[in-house]
């Protein structure tokens, strides 16, 4: 999924769910955030203090990492949640929509719902919980599940035979791709390139097993709203049980539908205004705002606004430490960050029969 679903869907469901507008935009960038925190290591501040950050991505540079060790960190606990499924570690690696190991990451987010960083730590795991929908099948770690031939889109009616040329062009295009990163990104859904992030995606391959693969990525889409808004709601509630909440209204659900089926821009920053959009003119009923902006890098950013930073290496003067830094949502997130990865790796999928990290 992309920043209009990690941002925009779920600042929406957010307040659908019962949040207010600062605390939906707290949980959003966070969610969000988990994307962009491309910056691992140890924060020094000026009077010798020291901070410990974990990196929830790669930067783009960085993508082709195989190094299994280090993606094991990165992909699985946060983008690519196993599913503990099966009888091999490959097996068990890779990623099922909703599975019981997610639900229990859920249940252990709002279970801390009284610390001062509860907000961030539901974010980040909404985002590792909707990705559940968009990335399953794929894991995390080398596996041969990851492998993708045959990639197809739903065929579409083309109005003339340059239309068509074109399509029959880029679809060969992608089959090269597609079988180039099999072969030089096997973690993760490299070759499946950008389908499963699109929400209005319908799409088939066959996979690593040899088995045919049919997606249709609107219903799943839409069901990992609904269950996050549950997740909010039993958050609000102070339940774990998030599964018995009443879930989106059944027209919000339909307009969530419509919105996400016709908002169809190759970019996602132009489908985040088209969701952005949407709420400000009250298509969402019940829902009439405006979603505030998010900013991952520089001026006005989370980092920037704890450290006083603009570069993502941490160059320039170091910071002093305060405790307004303590306070900030750069901490929070980074702290919540750290307790998300223990618990997943550590406790959560162990317990699972799995034990990667």
């Amino acid at each position: 999924m992309n920043i209009d679903f990690h941002y925009g869907v779920v600042y929406a469901v957010a307040r659908v769910g019962g949040l207010s507008r600062d605390e939906a935009q707290t949980v959003a960038h966070a969610c969000q955030y988990v994307d962009d925190a491309t910056t691992p290591g140890i924060l020094r501040f000026a009077g010798g203090e020291t901070f410990e950050r974990f990196a929830t991505a790669h930067k783009m540079i960085d993508y082709s990492n195989t190094e299994n060790d280090k993606n094991s960190l990165v992909w699985t606990p946060f983008h690519f949640l196993p599913a503990g499924q099966g009888e091999t570690l490959q097996e068990k690696a890779v990623c099922r929509p909703d599975s019981e190991v997610a639900r229990e990451v859920m249940r252990r987010a709002i279970r801390q719902r009284s610390t001062d960083n509860a907000l961030h730590r539901l974010g980040v795991t909404l985002h590792t919980y909707v990705d559940t929908w968009a990335h399953q099948g794929f894991a995390g770690i080398e596996c041969k599940f990851n492998r993708v031939s045959r990639l197809e889109a739903a065929d579409c009616t083309a109005e003339s035979w340059l239309a068509r040329l074109a399509h029959a062009t880029g679809h060969l295009i992608e089959q090269m791709e597609s079988a180039l990163l099999s072969e030089s990104l096997p973690v993760g859904h490299g070759a499946a390139l950008h389908y499963p992030d699109l929400p209005w995606m319908q799409w088939r391959y066959i996979d690593g097993a040899g088995m045919p693969v049919h997606r249709q990525n609107l219903g799943e889409f839409v069901c990992a709203a609904e269950m996050a808004c549950r997740a909010v709601q039993a958050f609000v509630a102070g339940s774990e049980a998030f599964e018995s909440q009443p879930g989106l209204p059944v027209n919000v659900k339909q307009a969530l539908r419509d919105l996400l089926s016709t908002n169809t821009s190759s970019d996602d920053q132009q489908r985040l205004a088209g969701i952005c959009a949407a709420v400000s003119a009250g298509r969402i009923p019940g829902l009439a705002e405006t979603i505030p902006g998010y900013v991952a890098k520089g001026l006005g950013s989370w980092k920037y606004n704890a450290t006083g930073l603009l570069s993502d290496d941490d160059s320039g003067e170091r910071p002093q430490w305060s405790a307004a830094f303590e306070r900030s949502d750069y901490r929070r997130f980074h702290d919540a960050v750290k307790e998300h990865r223990f618990v997943v790796t550590q406790e959560i999928l162990p317990a699972h029969g799995l034990r990667i990290a």
